[in-house]
């Protein structure tokens, strides 16, 4: 079934490289995701999303998406295990294709490649804090969600677990970003170590400065994910 899902999700291509809002994404697949999630014992909320669940969710996709956009194959893994019809353990943990994409011929010369580390880098830094923000924002309501399931005697089953269901969904989506920006950010300085070894250039100083700084926002990452629930993305429910 995974060729067909490839084959199905390829063509349909919108704004910053997300699936276009389609029958497919936006009903058959978070459907049979939630499904399949279900039979492997993950948490599934029939709950709607908030306003700022959407969010998190929409914000996450830079992040869990692989770094390059050559890698159209793995990206479309991604897709997969994001709608939870794979899990999360058949994602890629090569730290080498980010190099791989580097080394192509799209780029014309060893300065462009580590501009273009410098830029990734950069940008995944400027993103990640309005990610913690709003990761911060649902945490805060998921507490109050369950304070309410537990305290109010007009919530009755099986509400209660469903809030559950939904705080181990939004956590797991915190820790899942934290873990691909944690490859990431391997990815980028084993492509930085290994082009300083094959194409040196003065270029590389600035890229290393860009992934230091990349490190540090990643660092902070730590105090945002709870050890309770496990690692997994949310439902692929998403506005686009």
């Amino acid at each position: 079934m995974l060729p067909l899902l490839l084959a199905a999700c390829a063509p349909h291509v919108g704004d910053l490289g997300r699936a276009r809002p389609s029958v497919w994404n936006e009903s058959l697949l978070p459907a049979v995701g939630d499904y399949v999630a279900w039979a492997r014992d993950e948490q599934v909320s029939p709950f709607h999303l908030t306003d700022d669940e959407v969010e998190l969710r929409n914000r996450a996709w830079r992040f869990v998406m692989p770094a390059h956009e050559r890698s159209w194959f793995l990206k479309e893994v991604q897709e997969l295990a994001r709608s939870r019809i794979i899990p999360v353990s058949w994602q890629s943990v090569d730290p080498d294709r980010y190099r791989v994409a580097l080394l192509s011929d799209s780029f014309r010369s060893e300065h462009s490649r580590y501009r273009r580390l410098a830029e990734d880098a950069v940008a995944d830094t400027a993103l990640i804090a309005p990610f913690r923000a709003m990761a911060q924002r649902v945490r805060a309501a998921d507490k109050v969600r369950l304070q309410a399931a537990s305290t109010s005697l007009a919530v009755t089953p099986p509400m209660p677990e469903h809030a559950e269901a939904r705080v181990a969904e939004n956590e797991g989506l915190v820790a899942w970003v934290r873990e691909r920006m944690r490859h990431r950010l391997q990815s980028y300085r084993h492509a930085l170590d290994n082009l300083v070894v094959e194409l040196p250039s003065r270029e590389a100083v600035m890229a290393e400065r860009a992934i230091t700084a990349l490190d540090a926002e990643v660092r902070a990452f730590d105090g945002l994910v709870s050890k309770t629930y496990r690692l997994g993305p949310p439902p692929a429910v998403v506005k686009h």
